[in-house]
């Protein structure tokens, strides 16, 4: 199932764990992050049931950015089943992230 809801570091592990997640870490003061925005809104209709597809805010959530290595943004990361399987960092085409995406779910 796809949610809208942000990410907090409570939920953060809990929602990797099944299936594919793809987490977009942003800021709101990040201009690519504002323009990245339509494309994982787009993604999340289209992938919805499938995928599920979540934004984790870094000025929010230091501790996950952290812990994953976070050091630009936007950055995306798809996980399998808890596994961190790819990273894209800066701003993506739906292309690219729906081809990558389509990949681990078929």
């Amino acid at each position: 199932m796809v949610a809208t809801r942000k990410l907090n570091q409570k939920t953060f592990e809990r929602s990797i764990l099944h299936g594919v997640t793809l987490l977009d870490f942003d800021a709101p003061w990040c201009g690519p992050c504002r323009a990245q925005k339509p494309v994982i809104d787009a993604l999340k209709k289209s992938y919805h049931g499938k995928a599920a597809i979540r934004k984790i805010n870094i000025d929010e959530n230091r501790d996950i950015a952290l812990h994953l290595g976070i050091q630009s943004i936007p950055t995306i990361i798809l996980f399998k089943e808890g596994r961190e399987i790819t990273r894209f960092i800066g701003l993506q085409t739906s292309d690219t992230l729906g081809n990558a995406l389509k990949q681990l779910i078929d």
